[in-house]
């Protein structure tokens, strides 16, 4: 530690090579030499030069061009990476505890602080949400529907039923999360904006929960795959998609039970024959509900409880090994929600509609425990007095429903029809003691079903079973005390080399149930009402028309909105004869630059046509307005003609001032615009040259040289000067001085792609090219990148 910090205590900063003195940005300004070293601005002019505009670099030794005749020094690239670094390793020794509070120690930090900042329009939502969700929506391409309605029933109601489709050639379930509402807009949002929106929009609840499913079970053993969300881009439907295995647990529990039944077809069985046929297909028995339990196990491992079960929630794979099925399980829950407030609605009473939707339940044998029942009807405010249950639903609720579909292996499913069709549709009619008498007597009859089928060679298994239908949850057993009795079907405790294993693991103590949870409600009339409302609660609002500002000049909020829903009214402003080349707004007017020679000045107040300056003789390429004192509209024509208008107090007919570029066999006219504040406005030409010219006395200042080819589009922001060129590259120059700061494109490999249009924000930079892509860099960032690299070398040098 000591001498890392003697070291920081003597370290040296960089210095010219010549007079030895450290750079700063005043006296000693590196400038960089075509070899890449640098020397202070003071001391080149100073070397000797043997042949004309060359000088020896004083690093390398190395013959480099010196430009004489354009500013000497000055001229050459400033190093402001150095200057930079140098201001950081001096704020570092100010204050040690932060060595550079403009940026985190790493750079992803510096990234994400870097990328805070940007206040984008529009922006619903923020970074930190769309870096939640963004890897949970997939391409809009990558799922293609194959089945409307999966599962049984012939309500194909979208909330409760599944959708089958494929991904990757892979079987997928589809379980509806909600619509991103479709509007008559023009503003047209992508894929991936519609399906954040929508997310941003969902209850709170809603969302976290969903957000719970797809991290829990994405990689979960036992648990079919969760991919993420998908959306029908036709009419907005948003999907939740699941991995869909090729078969399920009724289809297999069928398959099973023919092997099992005597050849006369009777599926009692009253003598040992029968019994002895049930003695053959145990070892199946054991290892599909070996299987059920791991599965089952797994879902509870990230504190997750199914409520209700049945047998199509259970999928095989291609080994044989079970699978439960996420969607399978909301949508079931989401079947018995609504046959729950069909039921609390009808005054817990039988009714036409409860007996339908009862009967279409009936169909996938569910297994609905009675404290997830008296959860739902609580929920939906039926006030019950069946003792502590009520809300107790947990891990052994799903002990319950487990040990339903075992006992439906053996018997078919009878017991488990009459609990569900004869006994539940009671729990309105009777009081507790009435109803827990009826319980009692449903256990019973299971009791005597277990004893008749499984006799005196399966008493262990026949006293689980029955433990894990207790009316009492505390009664229940464990899973994975299930799991071991099932086990011995198969192997002898003796012989069991995993009989000593802790298989239990441990529950979470926050449990999540999914039955009960947001993404199982069912949508009511007034929530479709509500979403209708929010399709039109815009009107009157005053986004009519989309040119008004508010007293800082930024767009109001409701603007964008206004956009995405619709409501609000386009006006067409006809006027030119030719196609339009650039707008510029400022002075409560709109400024229109066409090839038909004109600028044509709009009211914004009314969107009515005020003015057309004409005086160009050629196409007229761009416009700018400046806010000065005395505002003014200047425009640039093909033939290199400036025109500077007044636009103030009164619009006048003819320019203020007007001259024209000197023209030379490379010239093709002016092709963008750019103003800085009220002291220059610059052009950039044909002949691959930017010039700055004074709005003082209309003189050129200056001519900034290094494209290759025509200066298409030229941005101002922050100090900078950014100029795009059809040469595929980007420059940047200082406003102060108008010296090169960098070169963005010009290390890219491949053929180069004209630079068509660039716009900047703050640090961000966006260029749009000819071959139709738009790139996106942060200027600041890969500036931060540099100082880290050079940090590293000048640290590096130094302990050799």
């Amino acid at each position: 530690m000591e001498e890392e910090e003697e070291e920081e205590e003597e370290m040296q900063y960089p210095e010219c090579p010549v007079c030895l003195q450290v750079y700063n940005n005043e006296t000693t300004i590196p400038r960089v030499l075509s070899c890449g070293h640098s020397a202070c601005q003071t001391c080149l002019p100073q070397l000797p030069q043997r042949f004309p505009n060359i000088i020896r670099c004083p690093s390398c030794n190395q013959l480099v061009h010196y430009p004489n005749n354009h500013g000497g020094s000055s001229s050459l690239p400033k190093n402001i990476d150095l200057l930079s670094f140098i201001s950081q390793q001096q704020q570092h020794q100010q204050n040690p505890q932060n060595p550079n509070p403009q940026y985190p120690n790493s750079s992803e930090k510096s990234v994400k602080q870097l990328s805070q900042g940007h206040e984008f329009l529009p922006k619903f939502w923020s970074e930190e949400f769309y870096t939640i969700w963004k890897d949970w929506v997939l391409e809009i391409d990558s799922i293609e529907i194959e089945m409307i309605g999966v599962g049984d029933g012939d309500d194909h109601d979208p909330h409760i039923s599944l959708l089958r489709g494929r991904k990757d050639g892979e079987i997928v379930s589809l379980l509806y999360v909600g619509s991103a509402v479709l509007n008559d807009s023009v503003f047209d949002f992508s894929y991936v904006v519609r399906i954040m929106q929508f997310l941003y929009q969902l209850n709170g609840s809603l969302r976290d929960e969903l957000c719970l499913i797809l991290r829990s079970l994405k990689l979960r053993f036992r648990v079919c795959k969760v991919y993420g969300l998908w959306m029908n881009s036709e009419n907005g439907s948003v999907f939740l998609v699941c991995e869909m295995l090729n078969s399920d647990l009724k289809e297999k529990l069928s398959e099973w039970r023919n092997r099992i039944v005597c050849e006369n077809g009777n599926e009692v069985i009253r003598d040992g024959k029968q019994r002895k046929e049930l003695n053959w297909g145990m070892p199946g028995f054991a290892v599909v509900g070996m299987e059920l339990c791991e599965a089952l196990a797994s879902l509870h491992a990230d504190g997750l409880v199914s409520g209700c079960l049945a047998l199509s929630c259970f999928h095989f794979d291609g080994f044989g090994r079970v699978f439960v099925n996420s969607n399978e399980v909301l949508v079931l829950g989401r079947r018995i929600r609504k046959w729950v407030r069909e039921f609390a609605a009808s005054g817990c009473q039988r009714s036409e509609e409860t007996e339908r939707i009862m009967d279409d339940i009936i169909k996938i044998q569910p297994t609905v425990n009675l404290e997830l029942l008296f959860s739902l009807l609580h929920k939906e405010g039926v006030a019950l007095d069946f003792g502590s249950s009520e809300c107790s639903v947990g891990y052994f609720s799903d002990v319950w429903s487990l040990g339903c579909i075992l006992v439906s292996f053996l018997d078919g499913g009878g017991l488990n029809h009459e609990y569900f069709y004869q006994l539940i549709p009671q729990i309105g009619e009777k009081t507790c003691d009435e109803f827990l008498g009826l319980y009692t007597d449903w256990v019973e009859r299971v009791n005597l079903l277990l004893e008749n089928l499984l006799g005196p060679d399966y008493v262990a298994l026949h006293q689980i079973l029955c433990r894990c239908l207790e009316y009492d949850p505390g009664n229940r057993p464990l899973v994975t005390d299930v799991w071991k009795c099932i086990r011995d079907l198969l192997v002898r405790p003796q012989d069991d080399i995993l009989g000593s294993l802790d298989t239990g693991g441990s529950l979470k103590n926050m449990i999540h149930c999914i039955s009960l949870g947001h993404m199982c409600d069912m949508p009511t009339e007034n929530d479709r009402e509500f979403q209708n409302q929010n399709d039109h609660n815009l009107e009157g609002s005053g986004v009519a028309i989309g040119f008004q500002q508010d007293g800082d000049g930024k767009n109001e909020k409701n603007l964008v909105e206004g956009l995405r829903i619709g409501k609000f009214e386009c006006v067409d402003l006809m006027g030119h004869a030719d196609c339009i080349s650039g707008l510029a707004v400022g002075g409560g007017f709109l400024f229109s630059s066409s090839f038909d020679k004109t600028v044509n000045v709009w009211s914004l107040q009314d969107c009515s046509h005020v003015q057309s300056f004409k005086g160009h003789e050629h196409r007229v390429m761009g416009v700018v307005f400046v806010d000065a004192a005395e505002p003014l509209c200047v425009s640039g024509d093909s033939g290199g003609g400036i025109f500077v208008w007044g636009v103030g107090a009164s619009l006048q007919q003819d320019p203020l001032k007007s001259w024209y570029e000197q023209k030379d066999w490379r010239y093709s006219g002016i092709h963008a615009l750019a103003v800085s504040g009220t002291e220059h406005i610059y052009t950039g030409s044909g002949d691959k040259s930017v010039k700055a010219w004074s709005l003082q006395d209309y003189t050129l200042v200056c001519t900034m040289n290094g494209h290759k080819s025509v200066v298409s589009s030229l941005v101002v922001c922050d100090g900078v000067l950014y100029s795009g060129s059809w040469d595929g590259t980007i420059r940047l120059w200082s406003i102060n001085d108008h010296s090169p700061l960098t070169v963005l494109g010009d290390d890219t490999p491949g053929n180069l792609t004209s630079v068509l249009s660039l716009s900047v924000y703050h640090h961000t930079l966006a260029a749009a090219y000819e071959n139709g892509c738009v790139k996106v860099c942060d200027t600041l960032v890969a500036l931060f990148n540099v100082f880290d690299l050079i940090s590293i070398i000048l640290q590096s040098s130094m302990l050799k």
